[in-house]
């Protein structure tokens, strides 16, 4: 009889604390659930968008100097080279900083002459005929009284490309910064708006997604000028204009609801 009860005691004890754990792992699995995803079920989603119309402060264009010639390499490379630098002199002397040029590129490739082979006969390899020199250089102009003077005159101190002139903002972070604050206003407004109709009320702010967009004003026409060609200067002065540009920024705010 004693063994019974001991036995039956034991048998208890078991049950006792295999709920006792069950229970527990219940509850833990419960509140981790809770904290890694906070009321999935009980949450929406509200969007805003703020805008922001600023003037730009800085054209930028890119010019190129293109050298084709023989097989003499380092004759094309000095040719091309010392009119890019009668370029960059020239935009320096229209106060523009040196930090505001940049080459972007600069390559050297092949031209080759290809043989007709249309007969059937055997076909000879290509050959090498001569070379092609270019060099890209960006360039930041921040006066814009200049931008049209500025154009013609690269063109007239050797550059035989101009293009992917663009009107932008040196530096966008504040324009943002305003533009996102009325995103989150605007958002924040729609939210309580939407509580109020459904008749909840508005728990934590549980995220946070942004994204932005700037409207360029890119002046897409290029020129390029070739051989001994000549420019009347002035002809070939542009009108530039800047206008505008739109910075926005949109934001998606989620909301647990209580």
């Amino acid at each position: 009889m004693p063994n019974d009860q001991v036995k039956n005691y034991l048998y208890i004890t078991i049950i006792a604390a295999l709920l006792l754990g069950a229970f527990a792992s219940i509850k833990y699995v419960t509140a981790y659930s809770k904290a890694i995803q906070p009321s999935s079920f009980r949450s929406f989603n509200v969007s805003g968008d703020g805008k922001e119309v600023v003037v730009p402060d800085i054209a930028q264009f890119s010019f190129g100097v293109i050298t084709e010639g023989g097989k003499d390499i380092a004759k094309l490379q000095k040719e091309n080279t010392d009119k890019v630098n009668k370029t960059i002199e020239f935009l320096k002397s229209k106060n523009i900083d040196k930090k505001d040029i940049a080459t972007e590129n600069y390559s050297v490739d092949p031209r080759y002459q290809y043989f007709d082979c249309s007969s059937g006969r055997l076909c000879p390899p290509a050959e090498i005929i001569g070379y092609t020199v270019n060099q890209t250089v960006s360039v930041k102009i921040r006066n814009f009284d200049i931008i049209g003077d500025t154009l013609s005159g690269v063109v007239q101190n050797g550059a035989n490309n101009v293009s992917q002139l663009q009107f932008t903002i040196d530096d966008p972070t504040e324009v943002q910064n305003q533009a996102r604050a009325k995103a989150i206003v605007k958002a924040q407004a729609k939210a309580k708006a939407i509580a109020k109709a459904a008749d909840f009320s508005l728990g934590r702010l549980l995220s946070i997604d942004e994204s932005s967009q700037s409207s360029p004003l890119p002046m897409y026409g290029g020129y390029g000028i070739g051989g001994d060609a000549k420019l009347d200067r002035a002809e070939s002065v542009p009108s530039i204009e800047p206008g505008s540009r739109e910075v926005n920024v949109y934001v998606t705010l989620t909301y647990e609801i209580e």
